[in-house]
Formats: structure tokens, C-alpha cells, sequence
């Protein structure tokens, strides 16, 4: 089975958890219209996988696509192993991974009421390199 998107979600804000849309639409060394992380650095877009959303919620944890304010949640790959310069198409895009992982200055909600958050250790970010729109089912391909 092919890796697929299965959900894009934006926020207003940063630390937010994010709202589930229909689809995004990325820009060029920007990010997702419309969307708080969008902008010229490194962390444009944020990926995570259903998978490790589903690990949470065996945990007892009543989460789902957004919670841990990712811009796309992916199924069928394992993001986490993917090198940093690893290029991916999703839907109508190019993204380059940048960045495994991150550090949390502040303990998210998530982490107080699991004791534990996978964005840290299992998300991943992303530039876009090229553009186009994103929705989901759409097809990850990893060049």
C-alpha cells in the first residue's frame, strides 16, 4: 500500500493545536498558506504519522489529526527514519526533509495528561521546494 496523506491541518497561532481542512495549499520556501509556521526558515511545513498518533491514543489519550499541531499526517511511511535532504512528493509537491524530530521548551497539554508526546521524537519538518496543493488521500512518494 502506498504512503498517503490522511489529513492537512492549519492554525492561526503558534502552540495551537491545529483544525483539519479540506486541503492546503504550499508555497514555495514558505509553507502552508494561511498557516502560524508558514515562512523563510526551515521548519515550513511539520509531518506526522497516524501511526504515531494511534501509539498515543493507546496510551488512553483522546487525540486525533492536529493535536500535536502537525501540518500533515501521514500513513505508510516512517518518517522518522528518513534522513535529513530526503525529498518527498505529497500530492502536487516537493518537500525536503529538514529537521527530525524537535525540542520542547514548554510541555505541551498532550504531555502532561500522557506523560509523554511523540511530536518531539517522531515528527519531522520540511521546506517546500515546489508548490501546489495538498489534500488528503493524496499519494507520498519517497525520490
Amino acid at each position: 500500500m502506498p504512503a498517503k496523506v490522511v489529513a492537512v491541518c492549519i492554525s492561526e497561532k503558534k502552540g495551537e493545536r491545529k483544525t483539519p481542512v479540506a486541503s492546503v495549499e504550499l508555497r514555495e520556501n514558505h509553507g502552508i498558506v494561511g498557516d502560524a509556521h508558514a515562512g523563510e526558515w526551515h521548519r515550513q511545513v511539520s509531518l506526522l504519522a497516524k501511526e504515531s498518533i494511534d501509539k498515543m491514543r493507546a496510551m488512553g489519550l483522546d487525540v486525533d489529526n492536529g493535536d500535536f499541531a502537525e501540518n500533515i499526517t501521514t500513513e505508510g511511511i516512517d518518517l522518522p527514519a528518513l534522513p535529513v535532504g530526503t525529498r518527498l512528493t505529497v500530492g502536487e509537491t516537493l518537500l525536503e526533509v529538514t529537521q527530525i524530530g524537535k525540542e520542547c521548551h514548554t510541555r505541551c497539554a498532550i504531555y502532561y495528561q500522557a506523560g509523554d508526546c511523540v511530536m518531539p521524537k517522531e515528527g519531522i519538518f520540511a521546506r517546500v521546494l515546489t508548490g501546489g496543493t495538498v489534500r488528503p488521500g493524496d499519494v507520498i512518494e519517497r525520490l
